[in-house]
């Protein structure tokens, strides 16, 4: 009787792993995203080495377009996967997970633009990334699994950068470094998803240079 039951369950467990892979949204790019993270610590760079000016003002507007740039990246990946992926069949309602996020970025930009009213331009860096984390963790249903663990990052990230005196909206290093962190790590959770068999060097574009060659005698 034990086997039957077994062979019951496997095929219970089987099926539910079929059906969570055909409800999984597949349209954000694991490149995109690590090359914003990319874009994010360039731009601190930059603040550091002075190549933009030294104030609250100039920082936010460096900012902003960091996240006009990222958008443009992800949203473009978006839309050429919902365009050219011959399993969406260009149906609208495949864009549903994307469009969940909304409201957290929305609430980020009210929030932000209050803060910047008052200058409370300090409390900016915590608030990004906490909002950040939660639409991370709240998309865990719908990407992979290990998602949760990027929005994890940046919550705990948030807390500190919150909780954290000495943290100033002038140390762009603290953001830098923290999403471009956290964009390569969610990005290479995306693309190990989609490409399980690849390796590291493939999301890098790169042929493996410890794969072994067969060499003609």
């Amino acid at each position: 009787m034990r086997h039957p039951i077994q062979q019951a369950l496997q095929e219970v467990r089987e099926m539910r792993q079929r059906i969570l892979e055909k409800q999984r949204f597949k349209g954000y790019s694991g490149r995109a995203r690590a090359l914003s993270g990319c874009i994010a610590l360039l731009m601190a760079l930059a603040m550091r080495w002075g190549l933009i000016p030294p104030t609250s003002e100039a920082y936010l507007l460096g900012w902003a377009v960091v996240v006009m740039l990222a958008f443009g990246l992800n949203f473009g990946a978006l839309i050429y996967w919902f365009l050219y992926d011959p399993e969406v069949e260009r149906d609208w309602r495949r864009l549903k997970p994307a469009l969940e996020v909304l409201p957290a970025l929305f609430a980020g930009g009210v929030l932000t633009l209050t803060l910047v009213q008052h200058h409370q331009y300090d409390l900016l860096f915590g608030l990004w990334m906490t909002l950040y984390g939660l639409a991370n963790f709240t998309s865990r249903h719908v990407l992979p699994r290990n998602i949760a663990w990027v929005g994890w990052y940046y919550l705990l990230a948030g807390a500190i950068c919150l909780l954290t005196p000495g943290i100033s909206f002038t140390q762009p290093l603290v953001m830098g470094l923290v999403f471009f962190v956290g964009e390569w790590f969610g990005g290479l959770v995306l693309h190990y998803d989609e490409h399980p068999q690849n390796t590291v060097w493939a999301f890098l574009g790169l042929p493996n240079p410890f794969t072994p060659h067969d060499t003609e005698i």
